[in-house]
């Protein structure tokens, strides 16, 4: 009887190694694989709190404060305020959950070291993966925005460059010339090593910080309280729109926990570096949207040059210049610290195999991973030269926003998988308090446009081809 079917052996023996195949995606790394994989890497600890609190301020403060500003503005008008409240209370409660996993894993590689612990292989591709698409299309957006200030300052003194190397091919120009040469000397920076860089990031840190208080002190004299009348002129659905495009803004402070490995005291530096970047621009992000709005009708904000113009239209010409300048330094930084973030995030997962083992081979002479910095330096060049800005920044959010979920997740899984792993920072009020993380994240998410979605599908499709065509296959766990 043709329907009372036995299974042979060589039927279980297959059904077997399909098991197999499936259960090895979610194979995991345990803390005693992260710990070798630190001890064998040759990085340098160089970097203290302070430090890293810098490289924090450093990505956070930049192209998000002086060029989003005016776009959330003209989304949500004066309301703009509460969009940057939901944003800085998703990216707070976001640093609750990053502080006490770093300090668990004190190791480069962020959010995809975090969930390959908690989640296993495959997921931890997928949020790596989210995570290249994160720094580098953030770098690529700090640097054609670095290239846009810049050629405005020229303006001002009548020096006019051509289009033709001042904008993407895809926005009418060439090549966008500036952003390309500011990349070369960023990545320079960076392989010459950690300390240097830091060194460098301090002082362009200071200088911005200065720019903005110096614009917060010069603008409070002139708020006209009429400007901020009506106050949400597009309601709630303004508000979450300009929400899910000023979170941009508070994107790079998960860079801090990709320098765990180069800190002196890692389980002591990342919390309260986390900390004090967190407060400072918190602070400062709410400060300029309530002076801004202030000062010049919601309206009339110049949305590519929103500082600058603000006080230009009150007659302070001085401080106008003052802030370009401020704007074109602090976005330096900015830069430097996402291509840091990038370039340890590139080496974490070829150190586990995922991708070549070439992209984790540490110099001897500056103890930074050479090839990866320079790979890194081409890409993020290629992409600022020759893709205009607006089709880089909704990606970057989405691709952010799906990392910072993992990670909340991650933290309630593993209180319950490693209860008695030592935890030098623990985040307060585990499970709602990732519970709460993830519904502000869907909540931004849920803001950003179809299409937007459509092409986080698409690269998420590429990443899932790569990691089955050539990472599953190297992968270090299957040695």
């Amino acid at each position: 009887m043709n329907f009372i079917k036995k299974r042979s052996e060589n039927d279980f023996r297959n059904s077997s190694k399909s098991y197999g195949y499936f259960m090895g995606l979610f194979r995991k790394r345990n803390v005693n694989n992260l710990e070798n994989s630190v001890e064998a890497n040759g990085l340098k600890r160089k970097l203290n709190a302070i430090d890293i609190a810098a490289l924090g301020l450093g990505a956070v403060i930049g192209t998000g404060i002086f060029v989003v500003t005016g776009q959330g503005a003209h989304m949500a008008g004066p309301a703009v305020v509460i969009s940057y409240l939901i944003a800085a209370i998703t990216s707070t409660l976001c640093a609750l959950t990053y502080a006490e996993l770093a300090t668990m894993f004190p190791v480069s590689g962020s959010t995809y070291s975090y969930c390959y612990v908690a989640f296993g292989e495959i997921i931890a591709w997928i949020v790596g993966w989210n995570l290249i698409l994160e720094y580098l299309v953030s770098a690529a957006i700090v640097a054609s925005g670095w290239s846009s200030v810049f050629v405005g300052i020229l303006k001002l003194y009548n020096i006019y460059l051509p289009d033709s190397i001042t904008k993407s091919l895809l926005s009418g120009g060439i090549i966008d010339l500036p952003a390309v040469l500011l990349i070369i000397f960023i990545t320079y920076v960076l392989y010459k090593g950690v300390s240097e860089s830091s060194k460098i990031n301090n002082i362009t840190v200071i200088i911005k910080i200065a720019v903005i208080v110096i614009f917060i002190a010069l603008g409070v004299p002139h708020i006209n309280v009429k400007n901020y009348h009506p106050f949400a002129p597009f309601g709630l659905k303004g508000i979450m729109t300009a929400s899910s495009v000023i979170f941009f803004a508070y994107i790079g402070f998960d860079t801090v926990s990709t320098s765990a490995e180069e800190s002196i005291n890692p389980k002591r530096d990342v919390p309260i570096g986390l900390m004090i970047c967190m407060t400072v621009i918190v602070v400062l992000y709410l400060a300029i949207s309530l002076v801004l709005t202030g000062i010049v009708p919601f309206m009339k904000i110049d949305v590519n040059n929103a500082l600058p113009f603000s006080l230009a239209q009150i007659g302070i010409n001085w401080g106008s210049v003052l802030v370009s300048v401020g704007a074109v330094v602090g976005m330096v930084s900015t830069l430097l610290v996402t291509l840091y973030g990038q370039i340890r995030i590139f080496m974490t997962m070829s150190r586990d195999g995922l991708i070549p083992s070439a992209f984790s081979k540490i110099t001897s002479r500056n103890g930074i991973p050479g090839i990866c910095t320079i790979l890194t330096g081409i890409i993020t060049g290629i992409l600022s030269g020759f893709l205009p800005f607006n089709i880089l920044m909704d990606l970057c959010n989405i691709g952010t926003l799906s990392a910072f979920v993992m990670v909340s997740i991650g933290v309630i899984i593993l209180r319950k998988t490693m209860p008695n792993a030592e935890r030098k920072f623990r985040c307060p009020g585990v499970p709602f308090t990732p519970i709460l993380t993830v519904a502000f994240c869907l909540y931004l998410m849920a803001g950003l446009q179809p299409l937007t979605w459509m092409r986080f599908l698409i690269w998420t499709i590429v990443g899932l081809a790569i990691y089955f065509l050539y990472g599953i296959k190297h992968s270090t766990l299957n040695y």
